[in-house]
């Protein structure tokens, strides 16, 4: 298989990919074509079908595909011109090779993970943890192997767990070099920020949101969580509860990224942080693994508004 970051201007490609997103359009001339968004495990390529005819068969979003088309260059960005295209039939592609997944051990991390709950000293907190992600069957199938996002970071397998593990290790170094902080709200919140995505977001490889996901989003289910889990525990404190719920609902940090609540504890401050920092650092790391320009400069980052540079030198 021809994978996407193996591309180059010039290429023909007669290979299959996972069509995760079909729209329609006008050409400036009046004429309908489509524009297509391919994905496989190393990444997502723009597609154009300019000339819809008798060789591009009928397909939908999330159908593999096949295609025949030549790589192109479009502002700086790789592009495909697909000339036919078909759906795939059962047997003519491996469903693995549309999965992208953490270069890192998934065990190994999960494993790694876990075993913060047992440097937790609180018993309601550490009973709260393991009633989430030991003995609830499917978060603890689906934690480690889910992705952490639709596309922005970590969007791949065991990307939650990836990025879980880094929040958590971030919360855990920050616990003790300021006054006032509780480790155990705060390693545990970190570990449960976005324990809400098992639900918020399918299985790869469609990875989109459920109907969960587009009407609570994981804050919201993540919140609820909490109080499932914490009714279980006999004699779960109140503010306890309510102090592991604010951190939930404010570790975006702000009202126009989805916190209905800014962080109002040190804890919670922390805890936004760690989450902005390995998310935004990620998103410069992809950047810049997928980058196949040459020179220094990756180009423009839109989510992070800015140029993205190689510290090479």
């Amino acid at each position: 298989m021809k994978y996407i970051n193996e591309f180059h201007e010039g290429d023909s490609v007669l290979d299959h990919y996972l069509c995760t997103s079909k729209q329609m359009y006008k050409s400036k001339t009046g004429k309908n074509y489509y524009s297509l968004k391919l994905k496989d495990k190393t990444g997502t390529v723009d597609a154009k079908v300019w000339d819809i005819n008798k060789d591009i068969k009928n397909f939908e979003e999330n159908d593999f595909i096949k295609i025949d088309a030549i790589v192109t260059v479009y502002q700086n960005e790789i592009q495909l011109n697909v000339k036919k295209l078909r759906k795939s039939l059962e047997g003519e592609y491996d469903p693995e090779d549309y999965i992208p997944t953490t270069e890192k051990d998934i065990k190994k991390m999960y494993d790694e993970f876990l075993g913060y709950i047992n440097t937790i000293k609180n018993s309601h907190i550490k009973q709260l943890l393991t009633e989430i992600f030991i003995n609830d069957e499917f978060i603890n199938k689906e934690f480690p192997i889910h992705s952490a996002a639709k596309n922005i970071h970590h969007g791949y397998m065991g990307g939650l767990v990836e990025h879980s593990l880094n929040v958590t290790k971030i919360c855990d170094f920050m616990s003790d070099k300021y006054k006032y902080v509780n480790r155990d709200i705060l390693v545990a919140s970190a570990m449960i920020h976005d324990v809400g995505k098992v639900f918020e977001l399918s299985s790869l490889p469609e990875n989109d949101y459920t109907d969960a996901g587009q009407l609570l989003g994981h804050i919201l289910i993540g919140y609820e969580l909490i109080s499932k889990k914490a009714c279980k525990i006999e004699g779960f404190p109140e503010t306890l509860e309510n102090l592991l719920k604010h951190c939930m609902i404010s570790h975006h940090g702000e009202y126009e990224y989805g916190s209905p609540k800014l962080p109002s504890t040190i804890e919670a401050f922390i805890l936004h942080c760690a989450d902005e920092m390995d998310a935004k650092t990620k998103v410069i790391e992809e950047s810049i693994d997928a980058d196949a320009t040459k020179g220094n400069w990756v180009g423009y980052q839109k989510m992070l508004m800015r140029n993205i540079r190689k510290s090479d030198f």
